[in-house]
């Protein structure tokens, strides 16, 4: 394009591209336009600002581009809060905001139902901001090119911001519906993604309701019941430090090829874990070889199993040959251990530019020691769901380098006294390595309830509506109920939500039809709640 801004380009060009708009029967008709999406798009897409004319329900799809249009990332929710507001206010209903931020609505009930229970409708304003390399977009300050593709709703290159966009139009619809209903109180959280910062802020005596929706699932068709709580369990300490011994060589010992996965999602298929693994060659090695650890590095979340280990070691030269027909004989011992779960692992020792220090040899002892002994995995399975872990941790982050020590471990369980176990059990290892660990955004979970009275309920309804079963599950992850519910223990609440799929990437998919199968179900819930007492 920067011919163009040349005088030569322009003396060539500008004649021709006359001549041809003289040419051009579309040039000469005004009420002909330039094509209105890019070239990148797909010709079958149609803007949802066009689409949305004809979808159903109305309110719920408006409300929806809406939101699209108004930034919202995590940590930047001003203008989405000032938006919800707003909405609030021009429907003449009570609105508020928290001291966290939170948005709260309040519908009073119609003649006639104020004897209903009250319903809280729950969703979060922030998104998470993803986009493909290609893509110019400023999150703080752009909508979001939401299309219409087929069945699906999609955005051009960043994420759609489905989660939880269309939970937050669907409770507004709510409020917007003429039917008679209940209280119905809309709950719209700060910060959902990147720390459940907008329901671990929430007060008491904010709520009146009785029944929580939280309208943030993921699959049409599916009651979440039960969630987990968590917490970040740290260390960071000093390690003291000495002069690498002499007549050394030095190794970098890679422990690589692990599948990883999602602390809680994957935590109970047997995956490998790269930093456990590591440790247990480091004690071997210790033991053996008389081997000293100048830096140990696994893992790069908290919430994520440890695809990669790094150590930098020392070995006295005469047993060299030993320690690297060690590392084979390793590498062929979790091969085997992991030839299901994760066939592609790889151990690996090079030779390596000789540090200048090594840990003290009882720091390495007490570390090497304490991270072997520190729980990771599975801990306890639920006795009311079937095939659902209740209780689990992993150790996420391990640096040590520098004189330093950095350990992130993220726990979690869907019972409260649970976790509080957990985190004593983990505590007391380091304090045997003589280390204090430290406790950092803790939420609480949410046991599952089978006989939950608005599960029931909503099974109803739901076999009445569709003619088949609802799925009925509870997660091994973070939902917000549990936080909510540690706040107000005797709320009922589920979670329900349409189809989303491939959320926080820029795939991000939102089926249509399951909007108004979601929301079909959801009015007709709030119809029949039964009366208080």
């Amino acid at each position: 394009m920067k011919f163009f801004y040349s005088m030569t380009w322009r003396l060539l060009v500008i004649p021709i591209l006359i001549l041809a708009s003289l040419m051009t029967s579309a040039t000469l008709n005004p009420s002909v336009s330039a094509p209105a999406v890019s070239p990148k798009i797909p010709p079958n897409w149609v803007p949802l600002k066009d689409a949305v004319k004809t979808m159903q329900p109305y309110d719920v799809w408006h409300n929806f581009y809406n939101l699209t249009q108004v930034p919202r990332p995590s940590h930047h929710e001003e203008k989405v809060r000032e938006y919800l507001v707003q909405f609030g206010k021009n429907l003449g209903l009570e609105t508020l905001v928290d001291g966290a931020g939170n948005v709260l609505i309040r519908k009073p009930a119609a003649k006639g139902m104020e004897d209903r229970k009250g319903v809280i409708l729950q969703a979060h304003m922030d998104m998470v901001p993803q986009k493909t390399a290609d893509k110019t977009h400023d999150f703080l300050k752009d909508p979001v090119d939401a299309y219409v593709d087929g069945e699906w709703v999609k955005a051009d290159g960043t994420t759609l911001g489905a989660d939880d966009g269309i939970g937050m139009a669907i409770g507004m619809a709510v409020l917007q519906s003429q039917k008679p209903m209940g209280t119905i109180e809309v709950l719209i959280t700060v910060n959902e993604e990147d720390g459940m910062d907008g329901a671990l802020g929430l007060k008491a005596g904010l709520l009146k309701g009785d029944v929580l929706i939280n309208l943030d699932s993921e699959t049409e068709g599916e009651f979440t019941i039960g969630s987990a709580g968590g917490v970040n369990i740290a260390v960071d300490s000093a390690i003291p430090e000495v002069a690498a011994p002499a007549n050394t060589t030095a190794y970098q010992v890679m422990i690589s090829g692990l599948k990883g996965g999602h602390s809680g999602v994957d935590i109970n298929l047997g995956r490998g874990h790269a930093t456990k693994l590591m440790v247990r060659l480091l004690k071997e090695s210790s033991a053996q070889f008389g081997a000293r650890l100048a830096l140990l590095e696994g893992g790069s979340a908290g919430n994520a199993i440890p695809r990669e280990a790094t150590a930098v070691i020392v070995v006295p030269k005469p047993k060299a040959a030993e320690f690297e027909q060690y590392v084979n004989k390793f590498a062929d011992i979790l091969k085997n251990e992991l030839k299901t779960a994760d066939p592609d692992v790889n151990v690996q020792a090079k030779p390596f530019e000789l540090p200048l220090k090594v840990m003290d040899e009882k720091s390495q002892t007490s570390i090497i020691n304490a991270l072997y002994a520190t729980p990771q995995g599975v801990m306890r399975m639920s006795d009311d769901v079937p095939g659902l872990v209740e209780t689990s941790t992993n150790i996420g982050i391990v640096k040590a380098e520098k004189g330093k020590l950095e350990v992130i471990q993220f726990s979690r369980s869907s019972v409260d006294t649970e976790l509080d176990d957990l985190i004593q059990m983990t505590s007391s290892v380091w304090e045997l390595a003589g280390m204090k660990t430290t406790l950092a955004g803790r939420f609480s979970g949410w046991k599952p309830n089978p006989s939950s009275p608005i599960l029931i309920l909503m099974k109803d309804i739901y076999k009445n509506l569709y003619k088949k079963e609802p799925n009925v599950i509870a997660i091994h992850a973070g939902l917000e109920c549990g936080t909510i519910r540690a706040v107000y223990p005797n709320i009922d609440a589920i979670s329900i939500g349409p189809t989303l799929q491939d959320v926080h990437t820029p795939n991000e998919k939102l089926n249509i039809a399951s909007v108004k199968s979601l929301y079909d179900l959801l009015l007709e819930t709030i119809n029949r709640i039964p009366k208080k007492g």
